[in-house]
């Protein structure tokens, strides 16, 4: 009890803990010095101080003092009786005034206060715990002795008895220590392999998080790609519906007039029938026989209905039979548009010239997309690949699936574009050879080569860009405006016996490849 009246005396009012560092004030009363100079400064601001302890007032700010005396028995307080808390647990051995307990010891199976504990402290054998901690799981659940050893058979922790006398006597046994050590370096290998597992998931997450944002890139192209192609399908359908109604209404329209020059001729025959009816009418009610006879107009031809039919047959279609032909031709331009779609959906395939390959009078780009027609000969090295006039190959050949390219002519009026077998002459022009397929353009006109025959567009393209189609397997190569919408030119058919190379030629202004 003594000793916690001591406590009490070394307590600073404010904080309620042993003085550190104490200062007193004029009044005589003691406290932390951090303590009263918070105090203080929360005082300041009114310009009245006030001892926390006696309530004296002080008009300035006074002056603390240093509580030498003080502080030297609150820090041999301190060493000899670390602050404890009430816990409940008491010493052992204090039976007439009970001290808060601040260790228990393992050996003794007893708790202690600061008094006792400087016993146990001069034999290292006794095992120290905080007392709100103590090991209850460390002492045998059977013989009520320190767990010293550990049983590899069973993995559990035992003590000497149960290994003399318990189930234990033939299992094999460690002492903890060398069991934790093991079981240290075990779980230290499964760290690192928990840590290698742990990077290599990691990475695969890296891995599979690039990937999704790659499908979802890619997901992204096609998806453009394809409304783009729905959108060029509509607009296609929209315009051929346009031609096919109005075709339609030109027929009708042309019809509709024919049939009223005819409607116009056949009243103007009806009146005339009808004055000839009147008239032999009129004749029969003449009873002078000389007046019927002498009668001219009575004998003149007779219309014959027959030829007005044979000409309303021609003019007017039968049910069922308005121009098919004329609108299955407009369908058969739809038809072949549908062709590109599966292709159309494909990101299109970038393609890099050859230099190797530019006859002397093309300059190619840095970025090798563009072939130039150059003035002056350029004396490229010689190569059994090099061209001899106008033409460039690109890098790559194609023996199999599908690829589009596109190409922008805007800057020149003389070109050809297509494909080619690696056979071909490195003389003649490609479209020149029966292996190779073109499109051309000279001044203002179009045409697709293949043979040295030269094939006309239907119409004068309204756009510079083209587009090149190849789907091995099938056989097909197929030209089309990119126009708005999307207009097919031409498809070639062949059975493939050779890879497929693309080759540009120009002969004035420059022509490159956009994808």
């Amino acid at each position: 009890m003594a000793s916690t009246d001591v406590r009490e005396d070394l307590s600073c009012s404010i904080c309620l803990n042993i003085f550190k560092d104490p200062a007193s004030l004029r009044c005589g009363h003691n406290f932390c010095r951090e303590c009263i100079d918070h105090v203080m400064d929360t005082q300041e601001e009114s310009g009245l101080y006030i001892c926390p302890e006696c309530r004296e007032e002080f008009r300035e700010r006074p002056v603390l003092y240093n509580a030498r005396a003080l502080r030297n028995i609150a820090e041999k307080l301190l060493f000899s009786q670390p602050d404890q808390e009430d816990t409940g647990i008491y010493c052992t051995y204090c039976v007439d005034s009970p001290e808060p307990a601040i260790k228990s010891c393992l050996q003794c199976e007893s708790f202690l206060c600061g008094k006792h504990l400087r016993a146990h402290i001069r034999s290292p054998k006794h095992i120290l715990f905080d007392p709100n901690n103590f090991p209850e799981n460390r002492t045998c659940s059977i013989h009520k002795k320190i767990l010293e050893y550990y049983c590899t058979n069973e993995k559990v922790c035992i003590c000497v008895h149960c290994i003399v006398f318990g189930k234990h006597r033939l299992h094999r046994v460690e002492p903890l220590d060398e069991a934790s050590k093991k079981k240290n370096e075990k779980l230290r290998k499964d760290l690192e392999m928990l840590t290698s597992n742990k990077e290599w998931a990691e990475k695969k997450v890296q891995s599979l998080t690039e990937r999704r944002a790659d499908v979802e890139i890619k997901a992204a192209g096609v998806t453009e790609r394809v409304t783009a192609m729905f959108r060029d399908v509509r607009r296609e359908l929209e315009e051929l519906e346009k031609r096919v109604l109005g075709d339609i209404s030109m027929q009708t329209e042309k019809i509709s007039q024919s049939v009223s020059n005819l409607i116009q001729q056949l009243e103007i025959q009806k009146d005339e029938l009808s004055r000839k009816m009147s008239h032999i009418e009129e004749l029969c009610n003449i009873s002078d026989s000389m007046i019927v006879l002498k009668d001219q107009n009575s004998d003149k031809e007779e219309i014959c209905p027959t030829e007005q039919e044979a000409t309303m047959d021609s003019m007017i279609p039968c049910e069922g039979g308005f121009h098919e032909d004329s609108i299955r031709d407009r369908l058969r331009e739809l038809s072949d548009f549908i062709k590109y779609i599966p292709i159309c959906i494909q990101k299109p395939e970038g393609l890099l010239l050859d230099e190797e390959t530019a006859a002397n009078d093309i300059q190619i780009s840095m970025d090798l997309k563009t072939a130039k027609f150059s003035e002056v000969t350029l004396d490229y090295p010689i190569s059994p690949k090099r061209f001899h006039l106008y033409q460039v190959q690109c890098r790559r050949s194609f023996s199999s699936g599908r690829h589009c390219w596109e190409v922008d002519t805007s800057k020149s009026t003389g070109w050809r574009v297509g494909l080619c077998y690696p056979s071909m002459d490195r003389r003649p022009f490609i479209g020149n050879e029966k292996n190779s397929w073109c499109l051309r353009r000279d001044d203002d006109e179009y045409n697709i080569v293949h043979e040295k025959t030269f094939v006309l567009f239907p119409h004068r393209p309204t756009s510079h860009k083209f587009r090149i189609y190849l789907d091995y397997e099938a056989g097909r190569i197929s030209f089309y405006e990119r126009s708005d919408p999307i207009r097919h030119l031409h498809t070639f058919t062949i059975t493939f016996t050779e890879p497929l190379e693309f080759v540009i030629c120009i002969w004035n202004g420059l022509m490159t490849i956009t994808n």
